[in-house]
Order: C-alpha cells, then structure tokens, then sequence
C-alpha cells in the first residue's frame, strides 16, 4: 500500500494511487478549461462527491458580480437565475467549489466562467482577502447559511465583470439591478438560505 507523507490512506482514497510529481506538467488553464479528457485534474464523481459531503467540510468561494462605470463606481450588481437541484428556479450567486490543486483564484476564474461564458472577462481581485466567511450547514437552524446537500465554508469575493455575459450550464439568465434601486431589495428577499445575506454584506463592504 503507498503512503504518502507517512499517512497510510484508506481504501479508495484519492492520493492512494497517485505517483510522485503526477501533476507537475498540469497547468493553471488545465485546471479552468480541464486537460482534455473532460474535467480538470482532482475531479471527483457523482459518488465520490457525495461521500465527502457526507463527512468533510467543503471549500467555496461565492462571487457577488458586480458592473462599474469609467470611474470605477459600482453601477449594477448582478444576480443569477439558476436551475437548483430539485428542478426549481432560484435566485443565487456565482457560487462554486475549490477543485484539489486550484487556488482560489484560479476558483474564482472558473467559476465565472462556468456560469457567465468564456468572454466574461472577470477582474480577480488584487488581494485574496475575501470580504466575508459564510459557514453553510446541512441542518436547519445551525446558522442563517443552510445547504442541505453539505457543511460548505465558503470565501465571499465582489468581483467586477467588464466583458459580455453568456449564461452557461444551469445558468438562465444574468439580471443587473442598480444597487441605490428599488429593485434591489426585491432581488434580495428573493435570494434564498443566506445568498441575500451575503449581497447585503458585500454592499457594506462597498459603502452602498
């Protein structure tokens, strides 16, 4: 059995079979636009995932899309309307997993991406500092955060988009509401287990 680190891994562990410098050639691109065999190097399956789920806390990042104008002010902040897992139609955020061996910002890239179109055209943030921390949990009532599908500790980024957005994925449609608007508490009420929490505190953030 290979041990890695002096840690003997359980059956069916992810790094139980994995060579020393397996992913020395892998490049960042690899891991936004996946190596050429369908998903980025770490991926895990429907089963996999679902296991860790069960038993380990998951890492997010959340992206609160914002519009700003030549002076760089926040002009409309953007929202999702997104097919959930159960068919029905919600109102979200970018929101995504960190893949083994990405980093956040390469997270943030992708996640864009997989939600917005490859022309997007994200403005990752300078500094990884995310704005808030949102801890969602499985059991209702734990925290104003509630995923039923995970324990999720996920790192909340503003991120400004200057390009073309073109929904992806589950992904219906993308809507911008000025922020000082009348619509945009409507947005929020409508965003459902915290999401509109967060884009309350990342106005804050933004002294909106």
């Amino acid at each position: 059995m290979p041990v890695l680190n002096d840690e003997v891994p359980d059956e069916g562990d992810f790094d139980a079979g994995r060579r020393r410098g397996e992913f020395d050639d892998i490049t960042p691109e690899d891991f936004i636009r996946g190596s050429g065999h369908g998903n980025p190097p770490g991926w895990l399956g429907p089963a996999d995932i679902s296991r860790a789920r069960r038993q380990l806390p998951i890492a997010y990042v959340e992206i609160v899309p914002i519009r700003t104008d030549d002076l760089g002010r926040v002009s409309r902040i953007g929202s999702l309307l997104h097919v959930s897992d159960d068919g029905s139609i919600e109102r979200t955020l970018i929101t995504g997993r960190v893949l083994f061996h990405e980093s956040i910002r390469e997270a943030i890239a992708r996640n864009v991406a997989k939600d917005l179109g490859d022309i997007a055209l994200p403005m990752l943030p300078q500094s990884l500092q995310p704005f808030t921390v949102a801890e969602f949990f499985p059991t209702p009532g734990l925290s104003e955060y509630y995923d039923p599908r995970q324990h999720a500790i996920t790192l909340c980024y503003v991120v400004p988009i200057a390009g073309d957005c073109k929904p992806q994925d589950e992904t219906l449609d993308v809507e911008w509401v000025d922020p000082r608007g009348e619509m945009m508490e409507t947005f929020i009420r409508q965003m459902t287990n915290g999401h509109g929490r967060i884009v309350r505190q990342a106005l804050a953030w933004l002294d909106l």
